[in-house]
């Protein structure tokens, strides 16, 4: 059987955080030990530089934060090519082709960027925003395809831009033939790892707003947070009946907890169920469950922690980590590329 090519990656804008780890990074790692898969993961800083032109620093001192977060969370270079989007020339080109396949305004009614779009004027209250930006779906088209990928673990809000490139490629294959593979998404099993939300109970966790837990926080930065987490404000006493929906601290559990946690961390209880029946009947306090939430957490992040260390005390080593798979991933990219070309016709020498 021939295996299947994965491909994913995230622009570095700073440190990754639970919702980037429930929504593919965990899969990421999990994937690598399943024969069925050839696993590419690349940090898209071109991408983040529609946000950080005038100020690229930024953009390369997240690339490495990044790459800490990748080998923290579990990737393997031997077993997953980890990769820097600007280091792969081959990517610009095919986007260029790209281009000239989708519109203006199809790109201007693409679901996450016209949301990111708003949140970015919210946020500066400049009226406009780069070309760039706009036409990063575009560019993301050309990451995926350029590693013939049959497979994009994506969370929930990214299933747009991911149909986007499929109808790129489908446009392509229309007009020059069936040179380019179709991608489809891979969804987190959990429905609450396909967004997750910040601690505030904004609708998203996210760094420009201030409410995520990094994978890169210590123990005690964790706990506080998960005693700030929102939960439900008609439940102020505790033998208030309690309410579900909305209730990060219950979303949350739903991502991480597992039926094993309970007799580790909380043996009044046999599971998940249980517990939501006490809270919603009343006599169960936000504390009592904040705490059992923060001792999942921290027994997930601990071998987290411990990695990054490693890695943080050898820099070097993650830089030539990017450096031989950014070669690996560029030869994958220019066998694509050379297709390309030909189908179009551009080969002429």
């Amino acid at each position: 059987m021939q295996e299947k090519i994965i491909l994913t990656g995230d622009r570095p804008t700073g440190r990754l955080h639970l919702g980037h780890y429930v929504g593919t990074l965990k899969k990421r790692v999990e994937l690598q030990d399943d024969p069925r898969y050839k696993r590419f993961v690349f940090i898209a800083d071109l991408q983040a530089l529609t946000d950080n032109a005038r100020n690229p620093q930024i953009v390369r001192e997240n690339v490495v934060e990044v790459a800490l977060d990748y080998l923290a969370a579990g990737l393997v270079p031997e077993k997953t090519t980890l990769f820097v989007q600007s280091q792969i020339p081959e990517l610009a080109e095919l986007t260029m082709y790209y281009l000239n396949l989708v519109t203006v305004e199809r790109l201007q009614r693409n679901p996450t960027v016209k949301a990111e779009i708003k949140q970015k004027k919210e946020m500066s209250g400049e009226a406009g925003v780069p070309a760039g930006f706009l036409t990063y779906p575009v560019s993301q088209a050309a990451d995926i395809t350029a590693f013939d990928a049959d497979l994009v673990p994506v969370g929930e809000d990214q299933v747009p831009v991911l149909e986007q490139t499929r109808e790129i490629v489908r446009t392509f294959n229309g007009l020059y033939g069936e040179v380019l593979k179709e991608p489809a998404a891979m969804l987190p099993d959990r429905k609450a790892c396909c967004r997750l939300p910040g601690v505030d109970g904004a609708a998203k966790m996210s760094k420009s707003l201030g409410n995520a837990i990094y994978l890169a926080d210590d123990e005690a930065a964790v706990s506080q947070k998960i005693m700030q987490v929102y939960t439900d404000p008609l439940h102020i006493k505790v033998t208030d009946p309690g309410h579900l929906k909305g209730n990060v601290m219950f979303v949350y559990l739903d991502a991480f907890c597992r039926n094993e946690h309970f007799p580790a961390f909380l043996p009044d209880y046999k599971n998940l169920d249980e517990l939501k029946d006490h809270y919603k009947r009343g006599g169960l306090g936000d504390v009592k469950v904040k705490r059992f939430l923060n001792n999942i957490l921290q027994a997930e992040l601990s071998p987290v922690r411990e990695r990054r260390k490693y890695y943080e005390a050898r820099k070097d080593e993650v830089y030539r980590i990017l450096y031989e798979g950014s070669q690996k991933a560029r030869a994958a990219a220019a066998a694509v590329l050379d297709r390309v070309r030909k189908a179009i016709g551009v080969n002429y020498f």
